[in-house]
């Protein structure tokens, strides 16, 4: 897939499936803005990986939740790359596991803030930069949790992602006949250190053992499949939320 001198945002760049996902681009030839929110030396890691080989990678500490911060973040990178072309919606988090019962409106909100905001907030300031031309791809970040309700203590988290796959496809048929496209991908057990911190070993083994595959996912299968969405091979696929766990959704 050739993203030759396109302009692509990845927020949460900097590690994981975000990490991934802007190193999958760079390689496809794009120039790659990405945010991220505290993994600094991942982000610099990722800058100086590509520094000096006609590749334009560049990350920024940018909170996803403020209107400000991602619009400012938005208005400096089409200054200094150009209109953005694709965008990967990719911030988001789990907080902490919590039973609805224990959970308190303050960890609602946060979860929701980092999750649907977040997305809500790159997806407007995407679509300013795409709308006047006619053309941009998106792609959100949902989970297997929003089809499945998550493990034990993620009600918040699987109702947030949810809400992503149904903005998404709300976005997809807004835009389409703009002629930009939105899709979304959901992953299932993917080996980043989300399962590091939110998962046990037992549990994750556990997992494997009900995903047809057998295996837990690795970064680049999700950041694979955010490139195909983003790419003119998926030129009729709008408002699509891409399974991405190994068949364990069925």
């Amino acid at each position: 897939m050739n993203f030759q001198d396109k302009v692509v945002v990845v927020t949460g760049g900097a590690s994981g499936i975000g990490g991934a996902a802007t190193r999958a681009f760079a390689q496809a030839g794009a120039k790659v803005a990405f945010t991220y929110a505290t993994s600094e030396a991942e982000a610099r890691a990722l800058e100086k990986e590509f520094a000096g080989g006609g590749m334009t990678v560049r990350g920024s500490q940018v909170d996803a939740t403020s209107e400000e911060a991602v619009d400012a973040f938005f208005a400096k990178t089409e200054q200094e790359f150009g209109p953005v072309d694709v965008l990967f919606a990719n911030s988001g988090g789990l907080v902490k596991r919590a039973r609805c019962v224990e959970a308190t409106l303050d960890l609602w909100r946060h979860v929701m803030d980092l999750n649907v905001t977040s997305t809500f907030l790159a997806c407007r300031a995407a679509l300013r930069s795409m709308e006047p031309r006619g053309k941009g791809a998106i792609v959100t970040m949902s989970s297997l949790a929003a089809f499945d309700g998550g493990g034990n203590g993620a009600s918040i988290y699987g109702a947030s992602k949810a809400a992503v796959a149904t903005l998404t496809r709300a976005l997809a048929k807004e835009v389409g006949p703009l002629g930009i496209r939105v899709n979304g991908v959901a992953p299932g057990l993917i080996g980043t250190r989300f399962h590091d911190v939110f998962n046990t070993p037992q549990g994750r083994a556990a997992a494997v053992e009900r995903i047809p595959l057998r295996r837990e996912g690795v970064p680049d299968d999700v950041a694979q499949a955010v490139l195909y969405l983003a790419s003119e091979q998926a030129s009729y696929l709008a408002g699509e939320i891409l399974q991405v766990n190994g068949g364990a959704g069925f």
